[in-house]
């Protein structure tokens, strides 16, 4: 399973004819944390890009833009879908993504 991954979080089950597939994992959902930051969308941004910026230190940090996606009020499922400029994005602190994303203690190991 590839580390970071939203995936690591769901359980693997079995349909009637026995072919596998994967719960959907616990949202990460928006809240007021302290350390939330604000970032107003300028002309032509994209998910991918703030993902890169704002993960750097991870391991294809653009891959996690569903991090940024999942953390607003209403939350952005698809990537290809235009940010408005001038629109404001809660992205989540190194703390909270570790402590309440990534937390190996969420994992779901089979």
């Amino acid at each position: 399973m590839l580390r970071d991954s939203r995936y690591q979080y769901c359980w693997e089950l079995f349909d009637e004819a026995g072919v596998p597939y994967l719960t959907e994992p616990e949202p990460f959902a928006y809240r007021d944390e302290r350390d939330n930051r604000v970032h107003t969308v300028a002309e032509g941004e994209t998910l991918w890009g703030l993902a890169h910026f704002a993960f750097a230190g991870y391991p294809r940090p653009c891959g996690l833009w569903w991090v940024i996606g999942q953390y607003q009020p209403t939350p952005i499922v698809d990537p290809t879908v235009a940010l408005a400029a001038g629109s404001q994005l809660f992205i989540p602190s190194e703390r909270v993504v570790r402590l309440m994303l990534f937390n190996p203690a969420r994992r779901r190991d089979h």
